[in-house]
């Protein structure tokens, strides 16, 4: 098997394939970083990246233990690439800001633990926006990510970096974060799986607030939906320095269908959630070109509106991220020189905290128990939801964000990924699978979501998907020729 194929595998298979010895971790540490010194320069999707020499040590030595006997992990010897926003051991965690600087952490961030018990050896990390704000990735500590499909193009954002990796395949798997679509909309705009799991499965340490942040959360991001239940299953679990997060079990990742169930067959199709919110021509096309496939296949399909004013949802959703955002970020804009730092975008969102009150965030909680009721409506004729992961195509790179939409006017920074805010008010558990590609060759996703906990099932119905409609079998052209 020579390289192209090893990274063409699958992460399952790679994993079986391991474990019996017909690959090594050497060979695939090795064919990895080929392919990251091949691409990365271009895209730079990889940063931070540590020793080859050191990583292959680490290889030798995974190796050496399956030599010895010792059951591995079904990660076992996968690089890995933790998002920039994450402590990993020894590395920087800049969240891409020069005000934050080269800290080099001492400790892995509990998912990062988990992923390193499943055998995986982190190599670097992966690009973000400054402090993650913001659907585009690019900062100044370490510059732009480009599209792994046209590299004049945005990879998308905040785990914009850990996608274009994936597409490219430096990495089998990744993890992702994700407040307003940072795993779905990176995964659609690079034709890969991006999974926001429920509120709580995926538990945050550590962390300074352990009540409020409710509304960002860690998840997995793969090629195929079964190998992103595999992470989803490393990653969850009950930690009680997580008071909210989740308790129920989950499948054992290496386990032969991680998954393990059915998916209903009803689906509400969203559309742009509400008749006013603008979309990019081409977009709802696609996703109703795939409904049509599962209706062909013997699903369902019924159209469907969000049952809360548009108003209001965008009401609460930026009350709360302003409270959550504004209050991680005011200490560092308290101080003169590290301000002037900072992006006018995380400017903004601290200046707006300053200014809400009390009953003003007590009316955004309540607005957002309304949307989450709206969708417990839609639950009660629907198993699942589906909407666009994203309002446009993958953007001219050079732009800070889409000034407007199909001739509507953005009026903040981040309005234009508002199709996917609902969905993390409410808590659900979505996935981005990807759908098609438009005239100019540009991916796009479909979000499919869930009941509050119903992270399985969301997951077997994108499995179902992604066996009717195999975009993601897809390779982007820079893999066509030899890397």
């Amino acid at each position: 098997m020579n390289a192209d194929e090893l990274l063409a595998l699958d992460a399952g298979a790679l994993s079986r394939r391991i474990a019996a010895r017909e690959i090594s971790s050497r060979e695939l540490m090795r064919a990895s970083l080929d392919r990251i010194a091949a691409l990365n320069p271009l895209h730079n999707a990889i940063v931070s990246l540590r020793d080859a020499d050191a990583l292959l040590r680490e290889a030798d030595a995974r190796d050496a233990a399956l030599a010895r006997g010792e059951p591995p992990g079904w990660m076992h010897g996968f690089p890995i690439a933790v998002k920039d926003l994450s402590d990993a051991e020894g590395l920087p965690t800049t969240q891409g800001s020069t005000a934050v600087g080269m800290r080099i952490a001492r400790s892995d961030a509990l998912f990062v633990q988990r992923m390193k018990r499943a055998g995986a050896i982190v190599i670097g990390k992966t690009n973000t926006p400054e402090f993650g704000l913001g659907s585009h990735t690019f900062n100044e500590v370490f510059g732009l990510t480009r599209n792994a499909w046209q590299p004049d193009r945005s990879a998308g954002g905040s785990s914009g970096g850990a996608a274009v990796a994936l597409a490219l395949g430096m990495v089998p798997v990744a993890d992702g974060s994700d407040f307003m679509g940072s795993l779905r909309n990176p995964a659609a705009f690079n034709n890969v799986v991006g999974f926001r799991p429920s509120r709580g499965r995926v538990p945050a340490v550590p962390a300074e607030d352990l009540f409020y942040a409710q509304l960002g959360t860690e998840g997995p991001m793969a090629r195929t939906t079964e190998d992103v239940a595999r992470l989803l299953c490393t990653l969850g679990g009950w930690d009680a320095r997580a008071p909210l997060s989740l308790a129920d079990a989950l499948p054992d990742a290496a386990a032969a269908d991680p998954i393990g169930v059915k998916p209903g067959k009803r689906i509400g199709w969203l559309g742009s959630l509400w008749p006013d919110l603008p979309l990019e021509p081409g977009i709802r096309e696609l996703c109703e070109s795939g409904l049509r496939q599962l209706q062909q296949a013997g699903y369902s399909v019924e159209p469907c509106t969000l049952g809360v004013p548009r108003d209001a949802a965008w009401t609460a959703w930026l009350r709360l991220r302003q409270m959550l955002t504004g209050g991680k970020l005011k200490a560092i804009y308290a101080q003169t020189e590290l301000r002037a730092r900072m992006k006018p975008e995380a400017q903004w969102e601290v200046e707006q905290s300053l200014q809400l009150t009390g009953a003003q965030l007590q009316e955004a909680s309540v607005l957002r128990s309304a949307v989450y009721r709206a969708f417990l409506d839609l639950f009660d004729r629907f198993d699942y939801l589906a909407a666009p992961s994203a309002q446009v195509f993958p953007f001219d790179a050079q732009l800070r964000w889409p000034q407007s939409i199909a001739g509507v006017p953005m009026d903040t920074y981040h309005r234009w990924m508002e199709i996917v805010a609902p969905f993390t008010l409410a808590g659900l558990p979505v996935v981005s699978v990807p759908v098609g590609f438009d005239a100019r060759g540009l991916p796009m996703g479909m979000q499919l979501a869930g009941p509050a906990r119903a992270d399985l099932p969301v997951l077997a119905l994108a499995r179902a998907f992604e066996a009717i409609a195999p975009w993601s079998q897809r390779r982007p052209p820079a893999l066509a020729a030899p890397a």
